[in-house]
């Protein structure tokens, strides 16, 4: 039996796809039976479907009460699970109500009058209404974080911690990402009740590209204007990875300056700001995307061609995740770091696992080729070159000027 057959007959009818992810066949089971789940799977790999469906399987929409919360760190993630959810309840009598930041609080202290039956939002917003009264927990039987290496991690610990302690008695907890560190893992399990451990390897989907690694070595000072070069590669939709926003903001003001087609994601934007910025990502009118890890969490953007490291990620973690963004649903990919000397070693550490080793390459020509700059040179000539010889006009050489003769002098002369 399929895990989709085990879904009332009301979802089961919605169900539209060709077959059920690896994620979703291992959890949708588990989840049934009410246990506390830890779920590792690649980003792109169905992980929003294997826990949303059995949470619509579970709640009761005639009861006047929210039955489950769902958690993400930012703004966009919760907004994607929140379309996802309302795709899948229409028709029904099933509500649910986003909570997060940079939106009016007041229209969500009317909306929860009405006793949603599903929240979903990020943990400072949750947090303030839970904090004020507005938002009543006691009634939640099913509690998702989603991206929980985030939710987990020191900076929402506690918070995550407190709507754990308010929600009803025997509560069904559930915790998915594409990295889960043993440290994460550990605070996980101190929070639930034997949990059932699911991975999903990327050999384990459905269909998954062959994703190239590679580095370009640059200097700090130069990587801005490489990012304005590889944004006018025709074809090219990239991701760009840096580690903190002081740095978007910055290439956002040189790139702006220099008409490139690339935008930008952070957290201090307000809700306009960044939908702008998405929807001329999404439509190709901006060709890379620069954010940081927080704010590009849960990106459902479809045909991401390359990831770029603009800074090396602090982890191995990282690294998989950020670069999991690339090589989805069949399509090949690339991802680039950008190496500058100092962080060589560091890079050298995070790659040291990968199935083969990263490939060097270089700008040269309006392009990026596969070499190193002695490569390069000893390189054949290209076709415009031939070409010039056939007319009869020389290639360009660059002419370094011979040092002088040193002159001596006879005495009497």
């Amino acid at each position: 039996m399929s895990a989709i057959e085990l879904l009332n007959e009301t979802l089961q009818n919605k169900w539209s796809f060709e077959s059920e992810m690896k994620i979703q066949q291992e959890m949708i089971p588990a989840m049934l039976n009410g246990k506390d789940i830890v779920a590792e799977s690649p980003t792109g790999s169905g992980k929003t479907l294997a826990y949303v469906l059995p949470i619509l399987n579970k709640v009761d929409g005639s009861k006047k009460q929210t039955q489950a919360l769902i958690v993400a760190p930012s703004q966009e993630l919760a907004m994607q699970i929140v379309e996802v959810i309302r795709e899948w309840t229409v028709g029904t009598n099933i509500t649910v109500q986003q909570l997060i930041g940079g939106a009016n609080s007041a229209r969500q202290i009317e909306k929860l009058k009405k006793k949603p039956t599903i929240v979903v939002g990020t943990p400072g917003r949750l947090n303030e209404l839970a904090r004020g009264g507005k938002l009543k927990l006691k009634d939640v039987e099913t509690i998702v974080l989603d991206e929980c290496d985030q939710l987990l991690s020191r900076e929402y610990r506690v918070v995550v911690k407190s709507f754990i302690d308010s929600a009803a008695w025997g509560r069904q907890i559930v915790v998915v990402s594409a990295t889960i560190t043993e440290e994460i893992e550990l605070v996980a399990e101190r929070l639930m009740h034997e949990p059932v451990r699911i991975k999903i390897k990327p050999e384990d989907m459905v269909k998954f590209g062959k994703v190239v690694h590679s580095f370009v070595k640059v200097e700090e000072r130069d990587k801005t204007d490489f990012l304005r070069r590889l944004s006018n590669i025709e074809g090219l939709r990239g991701l760009a990875f840096v580690n903190n926003i002081d740095q978007v903001l910055m290439k956002e003001t040189k790139l702006k300056y220099r008409d490139a087609p690339i935008v930008t994601l952070h957290s201090d934007m307000k809700k306009e700001e960044r939908k702008k910025a998405l929807d001329a990502f999404r439509k190709g009118e901006a060709r890379i995307l620069i954010a940081t890890d927080i704010a590009a969490r849960g990106l459902d953007i479809t045909g991401v061609t390359h990831v770029v490291h603009v800074d090396v990620p602090r982890s191995v973690e990282q690294y998989t995740h950020r670069s999991g963004r690339t090589g989805r649903a069949g399509a090949d990919g690339e991802v680039i770091t950008l190496l500058s000397y100092r962080d060589e070693k560091d890079f050298k550490k995070l790659t040291r696992d990968l199935p083969s080793k990263p490939v060097q390459k270089i700008w040269s020509q309006g392009a990026l080729v596969e070499g190193n700059t002695k490569t390069i040179e000893k390189a054949p000539k290209n076709n415009s070159q031939k070409d010039a010889n056939k007319d009869g006009k020389k290639p360009y050489k660059v002419k370094f000027d011979k040092p002088k003769e040193k002159r001596t002098f006879k005495k009497g002369k």
